[in-house]
């Protein structure tokens, strides 16, 4: 994809979000043209202690988002998130596989992205120099890639749980970007598959999510992330809370016990 279509730069981003009932955490590295950013937010839940930095000028050593090679049938080598920085290590695998994409009109042109959830994410995490721990949880990725419009504005939700009778369930779900009501991004997976679901709706204050088949999503928010920025020609306007989900996932998918993220964004980039 090159870097300008039809008047509007190339935005892409790797996000990764990591679960589990000991933390929360989410990575990304972002490109709008030719300037990057970085950010991450650990979130320790027996201590209910928020770390995160954002870095408008990415250090490499500081984050690594590797993507997984030899997908597809091959031998393949797992993705990695490596993260150094403020005090924390955090080096996971995921195990990522070939995802849900799609391809979405955005304005006078289109986003590409694809959406990986409920994959494996183990590895190590030691603070402050103080010994490693093992860490097991489950993670989603999101890769985008397009020519957003030059404003865009969505409220997105992606996370990990099981249902009552213990099949394992993850979730992408979103209103205001790549959300035609058919060939979307949004998605649940039920033991590792994904199918499209209807459009959702969110609302404002982040605490459910419903669908047009009757299905709503309860969210409680245990730690925020947001942050505002103006920088003349960028602005950027977000809340990303962490937290627990209960009630119904899109096609009446009864959610037992959830974990994940819940957003509000606003760019003018």
């Amino acid at each position: 994809m090159g870097l300008v279509r039809s008047g509007r730069p190339l935005k892409r981003w790797r996000y990764v979000g990591v679960f589990s009932e000991q933390l929360m955490a989410c990575a990304a590295l972002v490109q709008v043209g030719p300037a990057r950013q970085s950010f991450w937010a650990l979130y320790l839940r027996g201590k209910d202690e928020m770390r995160e930095r954002t870095r408008l000028l990415p250090r490499r050593r500081a984050l690594r988002l590797v993507r997984a090679s030899g997908l597809s049938g091959g031998e393949s080598e797992p993705g990695r998130l490596l993260l150094n920085d403020g005090g924390v290590v955090l080096d996971l695998a995921l195990e990522e596989d070939d995802g849900f994409a799609a391809q979405c009109p955005n304005g006078a042109s289109h986003v590409w992205t694809r959406k990986q959830a409920g994959i494996a994410a183990r590895g190590t995490l030691a603070l402050d120099g103080r010994p490693p721990r093992q860490i097991d949880a489950l993670a989603v990725i999101d890769d985008t890639a397009g020519y957003h419009s030059r404003l865009t504005e969505w409220w997105w939700s992606a996370g990990v749980g099981q249902s009552p009778d213990g099949a394992a369930l993850a979730w992408n779900l979103v209103q205001g970007v790549n959300d035609p009501p058919v060939g979307s991004e949004r998605a649940v997976w039920i033991d590792g598959e994904p199918r499209e679901a209807p459009p959702v709706a969110f609302t404002a204050d982040l605490k459910q999510v419903s669908c047009v088949d009757g299905s709503l999503l309860r969210f409680h928010a245990e730690a925020e992330r947001a942050r505002r920025e103006n920088l003349l020609i960028f602005k950027s306007d977000y809340q990303a809370p962490f937290g627990t989900f209960s009630g119904s996932l899109p096609g009446a998918v009864a959610l037992a016990h959830g974990l994940g993220v819940v957003e509000h964004h606003r760019a003018l980039w």
